[in-house]
């Protein structure tokens, strides 16, 4: 967990100040410049796209940060909890590079942030399922 902590800290507090920055646009503020949007954000389906990972981003960032509190209580669920937050994870960077490789969209902000999202847990990911079995 040592190793693990600052990614799923970066990651599960990136998702939180993402989709709180993207509660304040639909809310009409202005908190970003319209140049670090995403291509055709205000595109009705990009932007119904794009919504549809807050549940998703929300479920791994909860059992990611849930994860850190039960290790550091000694509690040995936090496997399970992190493992869950991981996989999570890995999917939510895969499906949005396979989403803008699909669209044929290589902007390389969008692409590095979702490649880390994809590659970074599978460095933990099989310690923790062989911690269990």
């Amino acid at each position: 967990m040592k190793r693990m902590r600052p990614f799923v800290l970066v990651t599960d507090l990136g998702f939180i100040l993402y989709w709180s920055v993207s509660l304040l646009i639909l809310l009409g503020f202005e908190v970003v410049p319209e140049a670090w949007l995403f291509k055709d954000y205000d595109d009705p389906i990009i932007y119904a796209w794009n919504w549809s990972f807050f549940p998703l981003d929300m479920v791994l960032s909860g059992c990611g940060l849930l994860a850190l509190r039960r290790h550091a209580r000694d509690d040995p669920s936090w496997r399970g909890l992190a493992a869950f937050s991981l996989a999570l994870t890995f999917c939510a960077g895969f499906m949005a590079i396979c989403f803008w490789a699909i669209r044929l969209d290589f902007d390389p902000s969008w692409w590095a942030a979702n490649l880390f999202l994809a590659i970074w847990p599978l460095f933990f990911l099989p310690g923790l399922v062989r911690a269990d079995t």
